[in-house]
């Protein structure tokens, strides 16, 4: 999974996956994301598909702003395994694992306009667009707009 995902040019470009990565760096990547806990930062969990158990992507809940009740998620699917629903049953999992952590009030992802399945995959997990974040992030090298979608703690 983490070799192809390696070969996906976006993947690699927002992330610490080297692009074309070998086995080692593939190894160290996951090695890394293991760590995302013990190092305060979050989570990270593999993406599976429930018939196989075979991984196909990654998703994280990151928790640097937990103290301010709020933290950030992201999913990357592998190529070869997009399109059918992973990341969206991925995406509603992880967001009620976060229900779980009482400090958590507010969930966040951030997407560029342009990608039509990212904005499909928040939406049936239940996340609303909020709004544009105009020059918000910057992705190789060039400064990229993003939609800021939310879930809020149900009451």
């Amino acid at each position: 999974m983490v070799l192809e995902l390696a070969t996906d040019p976006y993947v690699t470009s927002i992330g610490t996956l080297p692009a074309h990565a070998d086995e080692g760096q593939a190894r160290e990547w996951i090695e890394r994301n293991r760590g995302r806990w013990t190092e305060g930062r979050g989570f990270s969990f593999a993406i599976e598909e429930s018939a196989t158990g075979r991984a196909v992507g990654q998703l994280g809940l990151w928790l640097a702003e937990l103290e301010q009740g709020r933290a950030e998620l992201g999913y990357v699917v592998m190529p070869g395994a997009r399109g059918r629903g992973y990341a969206a049953a991925a995406l509603g999992a992880a967001t009620g694992f976060a229900w779980t952590i009482p400090a958590l009030h507010r969930l966040q992802l951030h997407i560029e306009p342009w990608n039509a399945a990212s904005i499909r995959t928040a939406e049936r997990a239940g996340y609303d667009c909020e709004g544009l974040l105009r020059s918000y992030q910057e992705i190789g090298g060039v400064r990229r707009d993003m939609l800021l979608y939310a879930a809020i703690r149900p009451a």
